[in-house]
């Protein structure tokens, strides 16, 4: 019998899209699967539209950011694995079955990412599409959470997401799963499509894409400081 995947969706003010979201996590092929949408204090429908779906288990909080919202979820997740989505992206078919199949394949792995594909939202006017930046032209390699099947005890190695920054929640939380060494590969397939619109999270945030300096930094820093007590031990 497969394990419990616990596919985990934090949402804020994306009433237009979760919908998408959530189908594309309930239409995969993989079973079984508990699927968990926090609302992180919208104020635009987005619970209504998670508790139209019978299969979520849907919780509110108040807006607190990304990486409290799916540390949130993480918190109320049974499975012994976990997938991530954010609320404006689509999984493609099969995404979940075809990961789970790379870890089965080999058991060193702690984590499977894959391919995305960028398009922009349909909603959007030539006006507003010329202000954004084009989609990528060929599907990209990407280690970020929402491409990522994750075991349960890996994940747990890592710890919770980062939320002293509202940018680059997903940059720390990769670089501390490499500083504990997990191990990970990334399929040639597309397991996931990012929607460009004027809401995308790099967008809304944009005062504080410095933050993405300071989780480089604060990475740096934690990596000195390991080679600094290795050397100190061989010495």
């Amino acid at each position: 019998m497969n394990p419990l995947v616990s596919v985990m969706i934090g949402a804020y003010n994306a009433a237009p899209y979760l919908g998408e979201a959530i189908e594309s996590a309930l239409g995969q092929d993989y079973e079984p699967l508990e699927l968990i949408v926090v609302d992180d204090g919208s104020t635009d429908g987005t619970a209504d539209v998670a508790q139209s779906f019978a299969q979520a288990k849907v919780i509110q909080q108040e807006n607190g950011g990304n990486g409290a919202a799916r540390n949130r979820a993480v918190e109320n997740a049974s499975g012994e694995l976990y997938a991530f989505l954010d609320a404006d992206d689509r999984f493609t078919p099969g995404k979940l079955s075809l990961q789970k199949a790379a870890l089965d394949a080999d058991p060193g792995l702690d984590m499977v990412f894959g391919h995305v594909r960028e398009f922009f939202s349909p909603e959007l006017d030539e006006e507003t599409r010329a202000s954004l930046r084009p989609p990528a032209p060929e599907a990209m390699p990407w280690t970020a959470p929402n491409l990522m099947l994750v075991r349960r005890a890996s994940f747990e190695r890592v710890g919770p997401f980062t939320t002293a920054v509202r940018v680059g929640v997903t940059v720390d939380w990769f670089a501390r799963a490499q500083e504990a060494g997990l191990q990970h590969t990334i399929l040639p397939e597309v397991v996931l499509e990012r929607r460009l619109h004027t809401q995308n999270n790099g967008l809304r945030e944009s005062a504080s894409r410095s933050q993405y300096l300071e989780v480089i930094r604060q990475a740096m820093e934690r990596r000195r400081a390991a080679a600094e007590a290795a050397q100190a031990e061989e010495s």
